[in-house]
């Protein structure tokens, strides 16, 4: 698998529609930050292709040269590499990597804002379950959050850690996009891209793997249903049970 160039399905929505936003200064490294952000949060996960030049620099609302030099610098960075010819474009070449607790120590110069960071995801995710479980959602929406559900309990099985990463990401995006608030879903992009740097900090706990599956079955379940109080609620907790975890281990 290691080089293949692999499609991937995109059930409902595209994630990456939703993610990717239009930027307001410094185009150059804010396009750098959302596509790099993107990429290690799954929503192009390797071996996918990302969109072409044109699709991006409207999404992100800047030209064309500026996409192509955030894509170049990606490519150094060693995450996007190109491929030529029909079917060819900037491949996603990043490997998500396993939790490696000895990262720990880096986080010690940001405790305030990554425990801010916690804080606010406490706000921001229940109230975006909220949201979700009280509209309409389509049938699209629906197979986009049951999809994202199943990779996530895939990757469970699988006993891929890097991949389960990726795939709980996935489903916390898919969940803010269902919303259709361009504001909450970047307001979880951003509290996301936080978490996953705390969580690479941590060992993967078997006992927590399995709270985490049950609460994000229980959460999915209640937006599915409409029901906005359990959605909630189910969220505050999965947030309390994160958030004790990672005060505990990263102190």
């Amino acid at each position: 698998m290691s080089g293949a160039t692999v499609t991937v399905p995109h059930h409902g929505a595209d994630l990456g529609d939703l993610v990717l936003r239009p930027v307001r200064t410094h185009a150059f490294e804010a396009c750098v930050e959302q596509l790099g952000t993107a990429i290690r949060l799954g929503v192009y996960p390797r071996g996918s292709v990302l969109p072409p030049e044109r699709e991006l620099a409207e999404r992100l609302t800047v030209s064309r040269a500026t996409v192509r030099e955030a894509i170049a610098a990606l490519r150094q960075a060693g995450m996007l590499r190109t491929t030529r010819g029909r079917g060819g474009g900037s491949v996603v070449s990043y490997e998500p990597v396993a939790p490696a607790p000895a990262a720990a120590s880096g986080l010690a110069t940001h405790r305030e804002e990554r425990l801010d960071c916690l804080d606010f995801r406490r706000i921001v995710e229940p109230g975006a379950c909220w949201t979700a479980a009280g509209r309409e959602l389509t049938a699209a929406q629906r197979m986009l959050l049951t999809t994202a559900l199943h990779e996530v309990d895939a990757a469970d099985k699988a006993g891929d850690t890097a991949a389960h990463r990726q795939a709980d990401s996935r489903l916390h995006l898919a969940l803010a996009s269902v919303t259709g608030s361009p504001r909450t879903i970047e307001a979880v992009t951003q509290v996301q891209a936080c978490l996953h740097d705390m969580l690479q900090a941590i060992p993967v706990l078997p006992r927590n793997i399995q709270h985490s599956t049950a609460q994000h079955h229980a959460i999915v379940t209640a937006v599915l249903a409409g029901d906005q109080a359990r959605a909630r609620r189910s969220m505050e907790q999965h947030c309390d049970d994160t958030a004790a975890l990672l005060r505990g281990l990263l102190a």
